[in-house]
């Protein structure tokens, strides 16, 4: 039974890994080739508030 959980965990941790990264990839884009200056600005602020939290934790 532990080796089963382990394995879950190790999934599930992988795959919030995956998806962290791909959201930061997302914004960063959004933040580099947005049409107008406030959405690159929302996105910047975005990718700094998501980039410190990561940090801290």
């Amino acid at each position: 039974m532990f080796p089963a959980l382990l394995q879950n965990t190790a999934a599930l941790a992988a795959g919030t890994g995956l998806l962290y990264t791909g959201v930061l990839a997302t914004v960063a884009l959004v933040s580099v080739l947005a049409r107008t200056p406030e959405r690159r600005r929302d996105a910047r602020s975005t990718l700094t508030l998501l980039l410190r939290r990561r940090r801290s934790s």
